[in-house]
């Protein structure tokens, strides 16, 4: 495979879930500028898939769009599939999709609960449990979740998603020991306010909180996650890496 960055990794490619727009398309082009082919996952938004794999190939990299909605069980290996079929095994997975389904505790229906727990967090362990098995064989691997600074710092209304960001930190950590010995390591990235679709509406008070006085790009989040897939982050394992101008400090 190109590998512009020069890294020794075996051959193999990249799976971004949630990467049409957003976080997910800055870092799946952030990783394709690093020579891994990438998949570009996306649940309905087809159109955005197409333009992020038409700009990745522009700037000389290699991307193919991923159909396939990872609350379904049965996604996991389809997407896998694909991507091996195509450019070998998926050696870097990064578990981004996400959603938001807000509202006080004692007014959430059971749907929003479901909903944000299977995309935030469920659907991460079955990728990641389809991704380990390739990785662990291959004694190389990165895998990266995106959670949320909501997951370790309360924010009203938000039950079901600090639930679901607090339990992919908890998860990144137990299964960056399991296979540690392996060559793969299983690390988070916990974005504050980053200016995505997915935070529009929230009140410009937060904003004012934050000690940067700015609100994150998804290029600020991408950035390191290009340093948690990079051969030099090889020893780093089981973190969370905060991305939030200083909110949680």
């Amino acid at each position: 495979m190109s590998d512009a960055s020069g890294n020794g990794h075996p051959d193999g490619c990249a799976l971004v879930t949630g990467a049409s727009r957003g976080i997910g398309e800055a870092i799946a082009t952030a990783l394709a500028a690093d020579g891994w082919p990438v998949g570009v996952n996306f649940r309905s938004d087809e159109q955005g898939a197409d333009r992020v794999v038409a700009a990745i190939e522009a700037a000389g990299g290699t991307a193919v769009a991923a159909p396939g909605d990872v609350t379904d069980p049965a996604t996991a290996d389809a997407l896998f599939t694909q991507l091996e079929e195509r450019f070998g095994p998926v050696l870097v997975l990064v578990n981004n999709a996400g959603t938001r389904a807000d509202g006080l505790t004692v007014q959430m229906e059971d749907d929003a609960w479901d909903l944000v727990v299977q995309t935030n967090l469920s659907a991460a362990f079955r990728l990641t449990r389809r991704a380990v098995r390739t990785m662990t064989r291959q004694r190389f691997g990165r895998i990266i979740n995106i959670a949320s600074i909501v997951g370790p710092k309360a924010n009203a209304g938000q039950a079901n998603y600090a639930a679901a960001k607090a339990g992919l930190i908890g998860f990144t950590r137990t299964v960056a020991v399991e296979v540690a010995r392996r060559g793969v390591t299983v690390n988070a990235v916990a974005p504050g306010l980053v200016d995505t679709e997915l935070t529009e509406g929230i009140p410009s008070k937060f904003l004012e909180a934050v000690p940067a006085r700015r609100a994150g790009t998804p290029e600020d989040v991408a950035a390191c996650v290009r340093f948690l897939a990079s051969d030099p982050a090889g020893y780093v394992t089981g973190t969370t890496l905060t991305v939030d101008g200083g909110l949680s400090a």
